[in-house]
């Protein structure tokens, strides 16, 4: 049987970072993977889920069976947080499961999706985080990329309405909240009003994806957009994960999210993100659901937990404005104002995959192919030799761009 199988395509991503740990050079400098690093290079425990797991060690509570929608407390958490609390809100119409992580939060809405109207299409943005096409057309569904930026590297609003126009009744739109990755480039306020606006007008379902709320401008601020979408219209999707705002990559943690226009239908879309769930796993872990329900119903450690995410977020944004200061530097200014946009934890450096690969080989600098480099991976003291790389392969004459998949 196995001898049937063809090649199968690998991974770019996990392709790369393997290719890193060959590379026998001291100085080479892995920007890869999405992961936050302190300033020693480490992806460090945040206090407040170190001392969450400490109560949870000394309570000793059963391993028993959660049930398929995970931790029911977690649930509620997720939903508090995400869609803001209080009765009378979109969380009194909706329910949520949790998942693993973020990438299994979308596989459930995938078959969600496609459980309810096989032939849906899904928009989902150009470019887009390296998974989402993968997950939408495992699950079946149809995949229509959408433009993002326009010519200056901003979100381009006129284009991406534009093409929505085209979108079918009961299509699907899949939008990152806020922190696109790969790109950095998010819609403002105004923008978010539009695609609401757009959203209503033609009929097309909200897919949220979550992944970096806390890491752009605030934890509250990089949910507003969702919260808005969530006020405005009748049917929405949201998958949320806890990966890197709590720092749990391996832990796996996240919750798949549905708001309906009625209490039937989000209770028929729960069983039906169960009944997905028991095909696919059966339930998520329960540890690091744990974690973070402690963390978030016990005021002391959510504060906690919520000044250690700003002091990420500080340590990002300053890796950021001194890589444009010292591109800047570098006589860079264009590429430099094009980086200065950019939010959260990745940044399209303005490369061609030539000279990505030039930037791998002659200065030890993994990124991917399509540009994107993980700005919270840069230990400070390397910003200035990333920029002087950056600068001698943006010298070196190359044929032009060629947007590749990350």
């Amino acid at each position: 049987m196995l001898e049937l199988l063809p090649p199968p395509p690998t991974d770019p991503l996990w392709d790369l970072t393997y290719e890193f740990g060959t590379d026998d050079r001291p100085e080479r400098l892995n920007l890869v993977l999405g992961v936050y690093r302190d300033q020693t290079g480490t992806t460090p425990v945040m206090a407040a889920v170190r001392e969450a797991e400490i109560r949870l060690a000394e309570r000793s509570e059963s391993k028993e069976y959660r049930g398929l929608s995970g931790n029911a407390a977690f649930n509620r958490s997720l939903l508090d947080l995400v869609l803001g609390p209080g009765p009378g809100g979109p969380a009194d119409r909706a329910a949520a499961v949790q998942t693993v992580a973020g990438s299994g939060a979308l596989r459930l809405l995938a078959d969600l999706i496609w459980r309810t109207r096989p032939g849906t299409t899904v928009w989902v943005s150009d470019p887009a985080y390296v998974n989402h096409r993968p997950i939408l057309e495992a699950a079946g569904l149809k995949v229509r990329p959408y433009g993002w930026r326009d010519a200056e590297g901003g979100f381009d609003t006129a284009g991406v309405l534009r093409e929505l126009r085209e979108a079918r009744r009961d299509d699907v739109v899949l939008l990152q909240g806020c922190c696109h990755n790969p790109t950095g480039v998010d819609p403002l306020l105004d923008d978010w009003e539009a695609l609401a606006e757009s959203a209503v007008r033609g009929g097309w379902v909200p897919f949220v994806d979550l992944a970096y709320h806390g890491l752009g401008d605030g934890l509250d601020a990089d949910l507003l957009a969702t919260r808005m979408l969530a006020e405005r219209v009748p049917e929405m999707l949201i998958a949320v994960s806890c990966s890197k705002n709590f720092g749990l990559y391996s832990d796996r943690v996240g919750c798949a999210i549905v708001l309906g226009a009625s209490a039937r239908s989000v209770r028929h879309a729960e069983t039906a993100l169960q009944n997905a769930a028991r095909t696919l796993y059966s339930m998520p872990p329960e540890h690091g659901a744990a974690v973070v329900t402690t963390i978030l119903e016990d005021e002391g450690l959510r504060a906690a937990w919520r000044a250690e995410l700003d002091v990420m977020r500080g340590r990002i944004m300053a890796n950021r404005a001194d890589l444009v200061a010292h591109l800047s530097a570098l006589g860079r200014t264009e590429q430099a104002r094009s980086l200065a946009r950019q939010k959260g934890m990745f940044s399209m450096l303005p490369l061609t995959p030539q000279q990505m690969l030039r930037l791998r080989r002659q200065y030890a600098v993994y990124g991917t192919t399509s540009g994107r480099i993980n700005i919270a991976g840069i230990p400070a003291n390397r910003i200035p030799r990333l920029a002087q790389g950056i600068a001698a392969v943006l010298d070196t004459a190359d044929a032009p761009r060629v947007i590749l998949p990350a």
